[in-house]
């Protein structure tokens, strides 16, 4: 019961900071493309790629706390419904280009930025 509440409290946090960068993001460059979503999922990867690295590599996480940060927080803050969601409406309401755009720049950009995530946690570890 102790890791259910501790994922589930991360899980929280996460939403939370989700909806607080989505919407300072929207704010900041209009509603016409899912940036807000883009951000977090690019973001939530590096994150991701680097607590992963963390865990694999060294025991300064117990078993509850990388559940906590990674499938809680992580989990939380990361949106594959909405980028899913936001795609199919930028097909139907925008073009064919527009919703490949976001597919590409958004399977790239999480990649490349889990990739640098986990770089850049060994790095840090090894300094």
């Amino acid at each position: 019961m102790d890791r259910w509440f501790w994922i589930g409290l991360g899980g929280a946090a996460g939403t939370l900071a989700r909806y607080g960068l989505s919407t300072w993001c929207q704010q900041r460059f209009g509603a016409e493309f899912p940036y807000g979503t883009l951000a977090v999922n690019v973001l939530g990867s590096f994150l991701l790629g680097a607590l992963g690295e963390i865990a694999a590599t060294t025991e300064l996480m117990s078993p509850t706390l990388r559940l906590s940060l990674s499938t809680g927080l992580m989990g939380g803050f990361t949106t594959y419904s909405s980028f899913n969601n936001e795609t199919l409406r930028l097909i139907q309401y925008k073009s064919w280009a527009a919703g490949l755009a976001n597919m590409m720049i958004t399977l790239v950009g999480c990649l490349l930025a889990g990739a640098l995530g986990m770089i850049v946690a060994k790095r840090l570890l090894a300094s």
